[in-house]
C-alpha cells in the first residue's frame, strides 16, 4: 500500500523488450541502493512495481523492474522511454503517517488532461476519466494521479478537476503536465466497494 505521497521524482534510463510481451523498466532514483532490494515495492507513477535489479551508474543509482502485457495496455507505462520523468513511492509501513489516502498501485486507467489553468498560488487541472471509471469520482472525493493523492474539486459527466499546489507541482511530474497529457488514474478503493454494494442490494 502507498499514500500518494511522492517521494521521489525518477528518470527512465532504459526499456527493454523481453520474452512474454514484458518490458523490463531501468529506473533512476535518488533513493538508497541498500534499501531497493529484489522483491521490494516502488510506485512508479501509480503504478506497484517489483525491484528485479540494482546498480550504480556514473554515481546514479538505478533500479530494474518488470512490466506485464496488462500493465502495458492500461498504463501509461507502455509509452514510458529513457528520459521520461516519474513519480516514485516506496511503500507504506505500519506507523508512517497517511498524509494521502490509502492507495494500491492497482491502476484503473488512463485520463486525459482537457484543460490546465495556473494561477497565482496554484493550478488547477480539468480531466476526463474513462467512462467507466467516472461514476467512482465524487467531489471532496480522493484520486491518485500518476500516484499523486489529490482531492477531487469538481465533477461533471466523466471530467473531473482537481487542484495541485506549489510544492506538488514543484516535487512531481505535474510541473509539466499540460492538456492532451495523460496520467494513471486509480479511483478510490472505499468509492469501489460503495458502488458494488450497492449494486449488490
Amino acid at each position: 500500500m502507498f499514500t500518494g505521497i511522492v517521494t521521489d521524482l525518477g528518470e527512465i534510463r532504459s526499456v527493454e523488450a523481453r520474452a512474454n510481451n514484458l518490458r523490463r523498466l531501468s529506473i533512476y532514483t535518488r533513493y538508497p541502493r541498500a534499501e531497493l532490494v529484489d522483491g521490494a515495492s516502488v510506485a512508479c507513477s501509480g503504478v506497484c512495481l517489483t525491484v528485479v535489479e540494482t546498480g550504480e551508474d556514473n554515481g546514479r543509482t538505478w533500479f530494474a523492474a518488470d512490466a506485464a502485457a496488462e500493465t502495458l495496455a492500461i498504463t501509461t507505462v507502455g509509452r514510458w522511454a529513457a528520459g521520461t520523468r516519474i513519480n516514485l513511492e516506496r511503500p507504506l509501513k505500519i506507523g508512517d503517517e497517511l498524509g494521502g489516502h490509502l492507495v494500491s498501485g492497482h491502476v484503473d486507467g488512463v485520463a486525459t488532461v482537457v484543460a490546465r489553468e495556473d494561477m497565482t498560488e496554484m493550478a488547477r487541472f480539468l480531466l476526463r476519466a474513462p467512462h467507466a471509471l467516472a461514476r467512482f469520482i465524487a467531489p471532496k472525493g480522493s484520486v491518485a494521479l500518476d500516484g499523486v493523492s489529490l482531492t477531487v474539486n469538481a465533477v461533471e459527466g466523466d471530467t473531473f478537476s482537481v487542484l495541485v499546489i506549489p510544492h506538488t507541482l514543484q516535487v512531481t511530474t505535474f510541473g509539466t503536465l499540460r492538456k492532451g497529457d495523460d496520467v494513471n488514474l486509480e479511483v478510490d478503493t472505499m468509492a469501489r466497494y460503495a458502488a458494488r454494494l450497492m449494486e449488490t442490494r
